[in-house]
């Protein structure tokens, strides 16, 4: 089979290359000039560099199969960037890895290697997916450590179908001792944890405050306030959008208790803080539900489904109820969680199965949240 493997330049694509041509297969690396960093300095914790795609290539070089580099940079800035933008901008805290992963890695990358003769894509991705009769199942990588199944739930069924993950069985461990011995150019290279396109020592907000204008989305013309759970001000801020649910850190006010970013008002430009009780909430609403059609169950299902949701990459999952309503649903907790985010995703799981999920659009007002009105009916403080 011809496979086009996604090549960052790091060693987990590395290695998916290498057993993937060990397994006999025709093997076309392709990699994706995504964004300009020409104008940065440093590159510790960063992916999709000029640095990458070098090293991209050492590694095809020493795995004798072609190499391609694909300028998508177009695509990435109006399907990821400016998406990653609005949503600051809404009041929400995006994830652009799932974004580039749908829109970009798995869509626009597919048409390109479907052109030249490949039936399915590989990525260096820890999640598995395996085929039964009714269809591809997304699952859990092996090393629950290392596991980013939680970033793949809204790949669509022809994505998945077509989608390989070859390291998705192994260890980080097994991973770099296999790079070590074929002695891949990538085998000690660290990985990549930052978002790609904001600069090292750069905040997202401020990637926000710097980018937006360029994009044609309008930034708050005016100082923000902030205020307590009751509408009181506090102080002001420079900008909603540089501030997330949960956040406690760089608030910027003083008090006698710890206070967190409990709400968002992009429309007011308003932030509320208030104590870490006040984050937790028995239920949220999602939006652009995606259910995963290998069983089970059937998807969409036709009832309230019982899974283990998880609402963050590195958060625990909690046992919940989901109601879907179409492309939406309401997620119920059995327990309250903290710190719901709007823009991060709720991803469902059934054991090691991926069952759905979908965009946080708001947390409900429930449990230890019912003081924190909904940021669309804050009054304003005059």
């Amino acid at each position: 089979m011809r496979i086009a493997v996604a090549m960052s330049g790091g060693v987990d694509s590395s290695v998916a290359a290498l057993l993937l041509r060990d397994e006999g297969h025709e093997v076309i690396g392709l990699s994706m000039q995504l964004w300009d960093h020409s104008g940065e300095s440093g590159r510790s914790g960063r992916c999709c560099t000029l640095d990458d795609l070098s090293d991209a290539r050492r590694v095809a070089w020493a795995l004798g199969i072609r190499h391609y580099v694909l300028n998508l940079e177009k695509e990435f800035r109006r399907d990821v960037v400016r998406p990653f933008v609005a949503s600051y901008l809404g009041g929400e805290t995006p994830i652009p890895c799932s974004a580039c992963n749908s829109r970009v890695k798995f869509a626009t990358l597919w048409e390109r290697a479907r052109a030249l003769g490949c039936e399915a894509v590989a990525t260096g991705h820890y999640a598995r997916a395996e085929r039964r009769p009714r269809g591809v199942a997304l699952r859990r990588a092996h090393d629950r450590d290392k596991d980013q199944s939680y970033f793949l739930y809204d790949l669509d069924a022809e994505q998945l179908a077509a989608a390989r993950f070859p390291v998705g069985g192994m260890s980080k461990a097994e991973v770099r001792a296999r790079a070590r011995e074929a002695q891949l150019p990538t085998a000690e290279k660290p990985e990549s944890q930052e978002i790609c396109f904001v600069p090292p020592g750069e905040r997202a907000g401020e990637f926000v405050a710097r980018t937006a204008p360029s994009l044609g989305l309008a930034l708050p013309q005016a100082p923000g306030t902030l205020e307590d759970g009751s509408g009181g001000r506090l102080g002001e801020h420079a900008g909603h959008y540089r501030f997330t649910i949960g956040q406690r850190r760089g608030i910027g006010l003083s008090a006698a208790e710890r206070l967190y970013v409990i709400a968002i008002d992009p429309q007011e430009n308003r932030v509320v803080v208030g104590p870490g009780a006040a984050l937790e909430s028995s239920e949220a609403a999602l939006r652009d539900v995606r259910w995963i059609g290998a069983g089970p169950p059937p998807a969409p299902p036709s009832s309230p489904l019982r899974v283990q949701a998880r609402v963050r990459h590195r958060g625990a999952e909690s046992a919940a109820t989901v109601y879907p309503e179409g492309d939406r649903a309401r997620v119920v907790f059995d327990a309250p969680v903290r710190a719901i985010t709007p823009g991060q995703s709720c991803v469902f799981y059934d054991g090691d199965d991926v069952l759905g999920g979908g965009v946080i659009e708001k947390r409900l007002t429930e449990g230890g949240a019912s003081r924190v009105r909904d940021p669309s009916s804050l009054r304003s403080s005059g």
